[in-house]
């Protein structure tokens, strides 16, 4: 991409900003493909930015994304530098590894490299109340983690191996991603906690202390102007209604014992 002399150096920059979930209004693969499609287009010489602000969410869609990132970066043959705002926790740092170099604040939240899971059991309420419950299945697993039924241990140990399995793919991504960076001390980056950005950089787990307009300017110079990307924002009034419903899905997801990179 050339550039006039009397025009701004511009680096490309993805918004990534919210739950990673698979319904809309959500990050995920479906709201962002366009965005960094367009943004990695429009690239040029310059790297792209991954402007991150994500709690996590869904491992499906999270590696979705990453993998669509870095799919794009080697077609484009373009590097990739993440700025984790506020959070750039599971699902979110999931994301921020897809970049070459990740950039976050002093007092960011990073890591949260774990998976959890869980929800409410009622046999108990329903007894209380004199309510009958009936089911009926084929499969003696079909109701596994049925909230009204009795906790059986052997529902237990087949959450604990789906969570075990997700988190080593978790940790697969960050040692893949990361490499000789980390810091040999496993146990503290992958335990699942958060920490805040110093920490995550005596770890590894970063490179670098900026925002995104440190980053622009670091990556295109002091007149460098950021262009965004991102999912299409809806309107005042739907944004509005958006929140309660998004809060709502948040909480049934909890309660359904869905496992999350959160």
């Amino acid at each position: 991409m050339k550039i006039a002399f009397w025009r701004k150096p511009r680096v490309a920059v993805v918004e990534m900003h919210g739950v990673i979930a698979p319904r809309k209004g959500a990050l995920n693969i479906g709201t962002l493909t366009e965005p960094l499609r367009k943004a990695f287009a429009a690239a040029g010489t310059f790297p792209v930015v991954l402007d991150i602000e994500s709690p996590g969410g869904s491992p499906v869609q999270s590696d979705l994304i990453a993998s669509e990132v870095r799919r794009l970066a080697e077609k484009h043959k373009v590097r990739v530098h993440a700025a984790i705002r506020e959070v750039g926790a599971s699902g979110g740092y999931w994301l921020a590894c897809a970049a070459d170099e990740i950039h976050a604040n002093p007092m960011s939240l990073v890591g949260s490299i774990g998976v959890r899971g869980g929800g409410f059991g009622m046999p108990a309420l329903l007894e209380r109340l004199g309510v009958e419950y009936r089911l009926y299945t084929a499969g003696s697993n079909k109701a596994r983690f049925d909230p009204f039924s009795a906790e059986r241990a052997e529902d237990v140990a087949f959450a604990h191996a789906l969570m075990d399995e997700l988190h080593t793919r978790f940790k697969d991504w960050v040692r893949t991603r990361r490499g000789p960076r980390l810091t040999t001390d496993e146990s503290a980056v992958f335990d699942g906690s958060f920490m805040l950005g110093t920490r995550a950089k005596a770890l590894g787990l970063i490179d670098g202390f900026g925002d995104v307009a440190s980053v622009v300017r670091q990556l295109g110079g002091e007149k460098a102007r950021a262009v965004r990307f991102g999912p299409q924002k809806p309107g005042l009034v739907r944004s509005l209604s958006r929140l309660g419903v998004d809060a709502a899905f948040d909480a049934m997801e909890e309660r359904a014992g869905g496992i999350a990179f959160r």
